[in-house]
Parts: structure tokens; sequence; C-alpha cells
């Protein structure tokens, strides 16, 4: 049986000058970006589509990928966002009920290159100890100088702002699982009357449909607003309570989003996920680093600091909060990655404001972490109660 693929020769170059070689299962193309690995065995779908990795190229460390194909429910965003697929093997023949394409026609449709045959075990081992880096990737160009000469030349991770490439682009009501255009804008915005639900604006930073049906699923009413929207207007819109969402690239970046939180801080209770937290650590005087190869799996242990217990968490971030920069003594640390010891969340001991590194909705453990949508909730219930 033949499904009309046509493999051609592609040459994977990191800016440090290892070259990788395999094929395209997805057509040609010529991209830059940053190279990462994700140790999930399955989940592709939503790891193409989260907007969090905007820049850059997935390695996939399972050996086997596209097995169960591409069905219509399992997406995070409206498109594929990463720069490159990477993967062992990929099974051309899908055998699943919810299937509707292939994962190599799902990537040839977005223009986004697959290549299977790297040694990704090679590869991940390599970033593990060199750390993730830049890297080009092409069927065009097969001259290993003049690729690694591309990956050389392609912007660092480091200072760059991706969160205005993944946002969107006008404010979005969420409902019944799917984003829902204004007519008017915010022009003239009145909240639906919907008694006894909360009222929550949500700051898009690239955030996953996943975080938004969670939230909506408890009762919250969500207005989406694009990244750079400004205090003022949240202000004037008056949420019961604001929601940072996950994204893409370097936090320290993203000034216009570190002065919003900060002025936002105390006037409503607020819930940060991953670099949403990150932004919250910023605001709150903190600083930032980069990892050296990031967390980017759905089996990262962290522990909570205040139940003592240990939660299999999903995440995907390759920056981090500086613990040691988070001197405030009104700030607590809440949970910590028993894998190296960073920060994965954080709570204010005197207002309503707390975030998490990882992804409460991705559900690996698989309901170890759903709690802190249910906290936020809580959270409001009790601001609004005095």
């Amino acid at each position: 049986m033949s499904t009309g693929l046509e493999y051609k020769k592609a040459l994977l170059a990191l800016e440090d000058g290892t070259i990788y070689r395999g094929r395209s299962f997805a057509g040609d193309g010529e991209v830059t970006g940053e190279v990462v690995f994700n140790t999930s065995m399955a989940g592709y779908q939503e790891i193409l589509t989260d907007p969090s990795y905007c820049g850059q190229m997935v390695t996939m460390t399972y050996p086997l990928i596209g097995n169960y194909g591409i069905n219509d429910a399992d997406v995070e965003s409206e498109r594929i966002q990463v720069r490159a697929f990477l993967v062992k093997e990929y099974q051309e023949f899908p055998s699943n009920w919810r299937s509707r394409k292939s994962l190599a026609l799902y990537l040839r449709e977005a223009h986004v290159p697959g290549v299977e045959g790297i040694d990704t075990r090679a590869l991940t081992k390599h970033i593990r100890q060199a750390g993730a880096m830049r890297a080009a990737l092409s069927t065009l160009d097969l001259d290993p100088d003049s690729l690694v000469s591309k990956a050389r030349q392609s912007p660092s991770m480091t200072g760059l702002d991706l969160v205005m490439e993944v946002t969107g682009k006008e404010p979005m009501l969420w409902k019944d699982g799917r984003p829902v255009r204004l007519e008017r804008g915010l022009e003239g915005f009145q909240w639906p009357d919907d008694p006894g639900k909360w009222r929550v604006v949500a700051m898009d930073y690239g955030v996953k449909y996943n975080i938004l049906r969670s939230l909506e699923q408890r009762g919250c009413t969500l207005l989406v607003l694009p990244a750079n929207t400004d205090s003022a207007t949240i202000t004037k819109l008056d949420p019961h309570g604001l929601f940072l969402s996950n994204g893409p690239g370097d936090p320290a970046a993203v000034t216009y989003a570190v002065e919003t939180i900060r002025a936002q801080i105390g006037e409503r209770p607020i819930f940060g996920i991953c670099l949403g937290h990150q932004l919250v650590g910023l605001a709150l005087g903190g600083k930032t680093f980069k990892l050296k190869f990031g967390h980017r799996g759905a089996n990262q242990p962290v522990k909570d600091l205040s139940s003592g217990k240990v939660e299999i968490t999903s995440q995907n971030h390759g920056f981090c909060v500086d613990i040691e920069s988070l001197n405030n003594p009104d700030i607590e640390l809440s949970h910590v990655n028993l894998n190296d010891g960073t920060l994965e969340g954080l709570v204010h001991k005197k207002i309503p404001l707390f975030s998490v590194q990882y992804h409460p909705e991705a559900s690996p453990g698989p309901h170890d972490a759903t709690y802190l949508f249910d906290r936020f909730v809580e959270m409001m219930e009790k601001h609004y109660k005095k």
C-alpha cells in the first residue's frame, strides 16, 4: 500500500557544527530555530500546536511517531506552531478511529518540515550535554558548511520576544469550547449575563485551548485579550480574576506584559501558568534565566511544598524564575522541580496571587495538578466574599 509520500534527503546543522542526516516525509523546505527535545510518548498533535514552541524545532525522544494520525479535537491553537518536527521513525499508516488525516499531510498542509531518520537519541544526548542551540534544517541546501553558517546567523532565543507572533490580534470571547469574535471589539463590550459565573480576563501570550476549556468547565466566563493589552483596559473591564497564559520566548523581553501585571497585582486575584508564571516573577522584582536544555515532556516530577505530595507534570519551558532573586518575605515558594531543584510555583502571602511553571491542564498524572484551577476559583470566591 502506498501513501504517495516523496521522501527527500534532509540535513540538520547545529550552530556548534554538529550535523545530522535524515529524510523529509513532509515536503521540501528550509527553516532555522532552536532545537529542543520532548520526552512524551504521545501527544504529538498537542505539541505541534502548542504556541510555546514558536521558534523551535522539536525532537521527539519516543522513536515511533505518527501511528495514531491527526484528529479534529486534539489541537491547542489554530495552527501548527513548531518550526520543524524531528523523529526517529515516521509511521505513515495511522490506525485510530479518531484519525482524520496522516501526520505527513498535516505538516505538509502547514508547510512545516517533518524529518525522520534523524538519530534522535544522539541528538538528545548532545543537547543535554551542550545545551539547546540554534540550528538550520533544509532539504534544499545540503551543504553542511552553508547550513552551519545559517544556524549561526539566526536569532538567539535569549532576548527574543515571540509572544507577539502567537497572541490573538483581537479580543475574543471563549464560549462553549471555542473562541468567538467580538463584533465591535472592546468598544461597548458587556460581559454576558451569566449569573453565578466568574468574569475572567485571560491574557493571551500563546494560550493553549485546554487551559481555557479547564477554566470554562469551572464556571468562568472568559474574555481572551491580546498580549499587549494595558492595565487601564483590564481595570475598565472589571473582571473578577486575571489569568496569565503560557507562551514562547524570553520572558525578560516581554516588558509590556510585566508592566501590565505589575499594575494589576493586588487589584484582583491572579493565576499564571508557564510564561505567565515567569512574568509574575519579573513583576514581583525577580529575575529569570535560561535553562541549559529546558523541561519538555509529560513526566516531570514536581513537589508541592505545602502538602509534600509529588505531582507528575507536563512541562514546556526553556526559561525559569531565579529562586534567589525572590527575596520578598511575602512571597512563598510553593513547588519545586525534583529533577534539578528549580522553581515550579509561588504564592503571595498577603494578596490573591499564585502561579506555576508547569501545565495542570495537560493531565499527565492524569489529575495530579487539576486542583490548581479549582484553587483559582476558590481564590475569587474568597476575595469577593469580603
